[in-house]
């Protein structure tokens, strides 16, 4: 008989350790589930390592041993964070389209759950996979356990599951829930890639101004004291030496600082408001260059998630409430909820749309023929297809305008700290050739 030591879990997710004989690894392992446990690890016992294995197999058996650590117990504060984050898109796009490849495979919803946890990882914590897994094991459904983690998923992931549920396609479903969820965060990612370049050329401009008022107009403001009266000097350069004064100044950084932080309290609170967040939605999607790339991202985001509720049997009214609060913008929630009220009343969905004078008449054509057809959920995904693509254009249009914009800005300010520079040393030369 061999010795091998052992990792394992327990059906409420305590990690075991310990030392074991057994013909082969096969039948260690067998052993194990036999006992109840869940295998994490099984390695022949060498040397150091099994006298650990059996010290540790030892105390677990002592009457007054301490219960076995919880892994997830080592740090509550991470522990309580990493469950209560919610995950990101692509997280959370990772864990279910994980899920629903075990599922395919043929494997049973509890013992898929169980693999989840030993793989689960960012976004989906070990905790909150280990609470599925008992919750599934003791009788719930799927879309009921989720239901209990509102941090982790979201209405619309519950109630897709729950669709998929009741029209025994789960696995099918899990996998377009995670295609949908890795599409919008492509689309975030290329949003996001666009701004990059824009906003490192606006840093390292601020950064060469800052270096020049803090470091370098010092020494010119000296050079201009010995050559000449400062009165004399010309209007931008005698601006522009109270501005240096100003910069290596500890007090104005202090004072910037504050009001700095003032401005920002007062915009969250604002903001918070439901006038104030009406009011920045609105100059989101009015805003120059970038307000038609918001509206396009708001258009695919609807016509998507609405889209793939509907082709997942989800009934048309939940789709729209669900719909309503996946959108982030107010304005558009306003007008997806009165378009709700009106398919109550048994109207469609395209005339309440259209009626509500926001969204573009590509859109509402789409969704009327998709009506006249009986294919809204295509006439849907046509319509996010193409919004999708029209943003990534118009993302190139946005990038393509705004990064010479931002090298103009750049090049006006330095320009502007020499010419001043300049303007005063010619005035002074003149001065002195009289």
């Amino acid at each position: 008989m061999a010795q091998f030591t052992y990792k394992a879990r327990s059906r409420s997710g305590e990690v075991m350790q310990g030392l074991l004989e057994s013909a082969d690894r096969a039948a260690a392992m067998s052993q194990l589930k036999r006992d109840g446990l869940f295998p994490v690890s099984i390695e022949p016992a060498k040397g150091k390592a099994a006298k650990q294995a059996a010290k540790a197999e030892r105390a677990a058996k002592a009457p007054d041993a301490p219960k076995p650590i919880n892994e997830n117990a080592r740090s509550g504060f991470s522990l309580r964070r990493g469950r209560n984050r919610k995950p990101k898109l692509q997280e959370s796009a990772t864990w279910l389209l994980q899920l629903a490849n075990l599922l395919r495979s043929g494997m049973p919803l509890t013992l898929a759950l169980n693999s989840m946890v030993s793989i689960s990882g960012k976004g989906i914590s070990e905790e909150v996979a280990n609470e599925l897994k008992k919750d599934v094991t003791e009788g719930k459904t799927l879309s009921e356990a989720m239901a209990k983690h509102p941090v982790i998923f979201n209405e619309m992931s519950i109630n897709m599951v729950r669709a998929g549920e009741e029209s025994g396609a789960l696995e099918q479903v899990l996998r377009r829930l995670a295609v949908h969820f890795e599409r919008f965060a492509e689309v975030q990612s290329k949003f996001i890639s666009a701004m990059i370049y824009p906003l490192i050329v606006c840093l390292v401009g601020f950064a060469i101004i800052l270096f020049f008022m803090v470091f370098m107009l010092p020494k010119f403001k000296g050079i201009f004291d010995d050559m000449g009266d400062g009165a004399a000097l010309p209007i931008s350069t005698q601006i522009l030496m109270s501005l240096g004064e100003y910069a290596i100044s500890p007090v104005f950084w202090i004072v910037l600082a504050l009001v700095g932080l003032a401005a920002f309290v007062v915009f969250v609170r604002y903001k918070g408001t439901p006038h104030g967040r009406r009011k920045l939605d609105d100059m989101k999607m009015r805003a120059w260059v970038v307000g038609k790339v918001v509206r396009m991202n708001l258009f695919g985001q609807f016509a998507r998630t609405l889209s793939t509720l509907l082709t997942n049997g989800v009934p048309v009214l939940t789709a729209l409430r669900i719909t309503s609060d996946v959108v982030p913008n107010v304005i558009l929630k306003d007008a997806i909820n009165t378009t709700r009220d009106a398919v109550t009343d048994g109207k469609s969905i395209a005339e309440p749309l259209a009626r509500s004078g926001l969204f573009p008449k590509l859109l509402i054509d789409l969704v009327r023929i998709g009506e006249e057809t009986g294919d809204v959920p295509g006439a849907l995904e046509n319509v996010a297809t193409t919004y999708e693509k029209n943003m990534e254009q118009e993302l190139r249009v946005m990038t393509n305008l705004i990064e010479p914009a931002m090298i103009i800005f750049m090049a006006v300010g330095v320009g502007g700290l020499l010419f001043s520079i300049l303007q005063a040393l010619f005035a002074i030369t003149q001065r002195m050739s009289v």
